[in-house]
């Protein structure tokens, strides 16, 4: 229950003393306060630079651990590159030697047709000419190939050069006239000659010109079946005739020595989650305990004493206001009007603290 204040000044005097109190127990939580959340951070930065050094370590010590059985594992790798390399070049000498076998032959057959050809032209006076590919293309084409290089030659010699000749004109002196005399010309130059040859060897040596027709035709018969015998025998999967028993044998091995290579990695990683990490971990961890502890130590007396001045202000602040402020108000609770406050009663001006405080309000104060 409040009591009269029967002295004023010291009344105002225990007020003030309560206030600087509080004011300085203010300033103490103040530092406290920034001193506890600097000591905070240092704390977490510490911590967090251990974290770090954990994550950086484990990391470069499984890179290592990684790249070493990577290391070994390329080696196999290129071993056994290089040993299917060898495989397949001996698997492509075998079928190259079994075409070559299996052909010769027909290979025989057309050496000893175009000879026969070459005695036969010889013997009936052919000239040499009338032997080839282009001659057989020109004047009795019967293979795909041959009516292509007919269709090349009549393309080129009666349609591409008579327009090059044209375009060789120049451009102002060109006329349509032009043209057609220069087709006709092309036609009668080379049209002529044509038919020259025609008459000269087709028509004078028809028979043997047939005949050698007919040779062509078998030895181009005997190059499809060597063709029909070489795709066969590269589509044969049957590749024990290649005696690459020893290449797979090898490739085996290195295969076989990659997969445990490979099982040893992950045996040697899986080992480095389970123990040696945890291993790494504590041992950083403990180089920087000690000095953990003394941060924690530190911040908890610092944070100890700032809840302690808390209390201590949380009591002084109850007790101003159940001992002052109810007499003085809210709004007189700073020094300055408490020490005008306590002039006006030591000036005789009030000779209670109603009249003090309506005495400063009023502002007739002397």
């Amino acid at each position: 229950m409040a009591q009269p204040i029967t002295d004023c000044a010291a009344f105002l005097g225990e007020a003030k003393n309560a206030i600087e109190n509080a004011d300085r127990i203010k300033k103490s939580c103040s530092q406290l306060n920034l001193e506890e959340k600097q000591l905070e951070r240092q704390l977490e930065a510490e911590k967090k630079a251990v974290e770090d050094e954990i994550s950086l370590t484990i990391k470069k010590r499984q890179e290592e651990i990684t790249a070493s059985y990577d290391k070994e594992i390329g080696k196999e790798q290129d071993r056994l590159k290089k040993a299917k390399g060898k495989r397949e070049k001996a698997k492509n000498q075998g079928m190259k030697e079994r075409i070559a076998e299996e052909t010769a032959p027909l290979y025989d057959h057309n050496r000893e047709m175009r000879i026969k050809m070459k005695s036969l032209f010889q013997k009936e006076r052919v000239p040499s000419f009338c032997r080839s590919t282009w001659y057989y293309a020109l004047y009795m084409p019967r293979s795909l190939k041959e009516v292509g290089i007919l269709f090349l030659a009549v393309l080129i010699f009666f349609a591409a050069l008579p327009w090059g000749i044209y375009l060789l004109i120049q451009e102002s002196a060109r006329q349509t006239w032009m043209l057609i005399v220069i087709y006709l010309m092309d036609i009668l130059l080379f049209g002529g000659l044509y038919l020259w040859i025609a008459n000269r060897t087709k028509v004078e040596y028809i028979e043997t010109i047939r005949k050698g027709r007919q040779i062509r035709d078998m030895i181009h018969t005997n190059h499809k079946k060597i063709r029909s015998i070489a795709k066969t025998i590269r589509k044969d999967r049957n590749e024990a005739i290649y005696n690459l028993e020893k290449f797979d044998d090898e490739i085996a091995k290195i295969t076989q020595e990659i997969k445990e290579l490979t099982t040893k990695k992950q045996e040697a990683l899986t080992t480095f989650h389970t123990v040696t990490q945890t291993i790494i971990s504590d041992e950083i961890t403990s180089n920087s305990k000690i000095k953990i502890q003394e941060m924690e130590e530190s911040h908890q007396r610092v944070e100890q004493k700032l809840k302690e001045k808390e209390r201590e202000l949380k009591t002084l602040s109850l007790e101003i206001t159940d001992k002052y402020e109810i007499y003085l108000g809210k709004e007189f609770m700073q020094l300055d009007k408490l020490n005008e406050l306590s002039r006006i009663i030591r000036m005789g001006q009030a000779s209670n603290l109603t009249e003090a405080i309506a005495q400063y309000k009023s502002g007739n104060i002397r």
